[in-house]
């Protein structure tokens, strides 16, 4: 019985190693979390993409922030690399220097390059794209043959449009559905020769507005109130433990936005199912992978946080990501951890194409079928912002240290400057464990053991020897710093025994 099992996994993986030249369509929801129910609309998704493929349960952003994790994902490299350090023109958020040495080599653009693919692109790209700073609306970011991109940042009605160039300002169509119409035209078009679709739509991100057909959805939907909801410990970092300290006792304005970030999904979810049935009426649904994941995760509530995404906790780094295609396994939780960088060089190793041996992340392809025993670090990192204009004047904070503080979120500010901080995941079968080193004036750290404390209630920094704290720096000042394949850190002639 084991050498027939052994025979058929390596017949599988041989399948998934020699197929010729796949299609792949992406689909990159926006500020969608895995923890928070953020999968609940997601009901057709689940069935046609996790139940035919395959889940992978440990998966994370590299940063959590829009503009530098699509840096990452497009690329296959580390924020510290590409150097898009916020959401800003000035933090290289679609900048000159992004355009002129990056995006040339995102995903598509070496698929179209080494493999002639025929690439597609529709939906939000990066938060400042399409802005005079950005090079305006008629820039088109090499490699695509189809471009239907999203000028700025997440919208539903009222956007503008760059079709290849040119501007299309539409008032009253909904996004989603737009999107979901141009990917099932050019699949029609484009079925007979390899494809590459990337599908970005805007949900689940602010200002949360669903399309008219789902506004009664989930009317009795509340925030979910777990261990960490509205939870204060003195173990956080300055952000979380400002004031306020608790968040009010009504907070029904969390179940509002909990509810319609829901709502927003649910047309992504009939996209899903719109492409699925189409890639089957082509007849090329057995050629074709599809990934379903996000740019980052989100919190509401948690540690008395009202709303946002940017803290290192499993709620804003820890994102869904389903896998369907070829030869994968169907119904299958895969644990090997995974992150944003990974994506890329893993699509181009699935299309049989080179991998640039500047690309920070690893390819998981041969982890597709049967995952190895591992032992891996994963990178977070993430630069705070301040910005005194973005104080409401009714709020009693009055620093520049300081950003994104309005009365309507009780004038708990998202960000501050010494929110600035590297962390390091480190997973294997027995360890779940997180370290992170702020950049403060005080150097304060935070570090979990996420096998007994899931929720990151207990900040044990404090309780480390000397020995773990230092093993820990060492990996951050590796990772920090590493550039391509150093990037992959191997474990083999580590200790293990100085492991929390």
């Amino acid at each position: 019985m084991i050498i027939c099992t052994l025979l058929y996994v390596i017949v599988q993986l041989n399948k998934v190693l020699t197929l010729g030249h796949p299609n792949f369509i992406f689909v990159l929801t926006d500020d969608q979390d895995v923890l928070l129910d953020g999968l609940k609309p997601m009901q057709k998704t689940l069935k046609l993409i996790a139940n035919d493929g395959i889940i992978f349960e440990n998966a994370f952003v590299n940063s959590p922030i829009c503009c530098p994790s699509r840096s990452s994902i497009l690329t296959g490299k580390y924020a510290h690399n590409t150097r898009v350090l916020n959401n800003s023109i000035n933090g290289n958020c679609s900048s000159s220097l992004w355009q002129n040495n990056f995006e040339k080599n995102s995903i598509a653009a070496l698929l179209k390059k080494s493999k002639n693919y025929t690439t597609f692109y529709a939906g939000k790209y990066l938060n400042q794209y399409g802005s005079k700073d950005a090079g305006g609306i008629e820039h088109v970011p090499s490699g695509y043959d189809w471009w239907l991109g999203l000028k700025g940042n997440s919208r539903y009605y009222n956007y503008t449009l760059s079709i290849n160039g040119s501007r299309k300002y539409y008032e009253d169509v909904y996004l989603t559905d737009l999107l979901a119409q141009s990917a099932l035209d050019f699949m029609k078009l484009n079925y007979e020769k390899p494809f590459f679709m990337t599908i970005a739509p805007p949900a689940c991100h602010a200002p949360f507005t669903g399309a008219n057909r789902h506004l009664k959805k989930f009317p009795k939907t509340k925030a979910v109130q777990n261990p960490s909801f509205n939870y204060s410990s003195e173990g956080k970092h300055w952000i979380v433990k400002m004031r306020p300290e608790y968040l009010p006792s009504n907070v029904s304005r969390l179940d509002i936005i909990q509810r319609k970030r829901l709502q927003t999904l649910l047309a992504v979810d009939e996209m899903v199912e719109k492409i699925i049935i189409e890639l089957k009426n082509l007849n090329i649904f057995n050629r074709t992978y599809f990934i379903f994941t996000s740019d980052n995760g989100y919190h509401i509530g948690q540690f008395g946080q009202p709303w946002d995404k940017r803290q290192p906790y499993e709620t804003d780094i820890r994102v869904p990501f389903m896998m369907r295609g070829p030869n994968i396994p169907k119904k299958k939780i895969i644990s090997y951890p995974i992150s944003a960088v990974d994506i890329a060089p893993t699509i181009l190793d699935l299309a049989n194409a080179p991998i640039p041996a500047d690309i920070d992340g690893e390819s998981f392809k041969t982890k597709l079928i049967e995952p190895t025993d591992f032992n891996k670090f994963i990178l977070i990192e993430y630069w705070g912002e301040g910005n005194q204009d973005t104080i409401d004047t009714n709020c009693f904070w009055k620093s520049d240290n300081l950003s994104q503080c309005t009365i309507e979120s009780w004038c708990k500010c998202q960000d501050s400057r010494n929110n600035s901080y590297i962390c390091v995941l480190h997973l294997s079968k027995n360890i779940h464990f997180k370290f992170c080193q702020f950049f403060d004036e005080v150097d304060f750290g935070e570090a979990y053991n996420l096998k007994i404390d899931p929720y990151e209630l207990r900040n044990i920094y404090k309780e480390l020897r000397p020995t773990q704290i230092n093993y820990y720096k060492v990996i951050i000042h590796e990772l920090q710093q590493c550039k391509g394949e150093n990037c992959n850190l191997k474990l083999s002639t580590l200790n293990e025994c100085i492991m929390v």
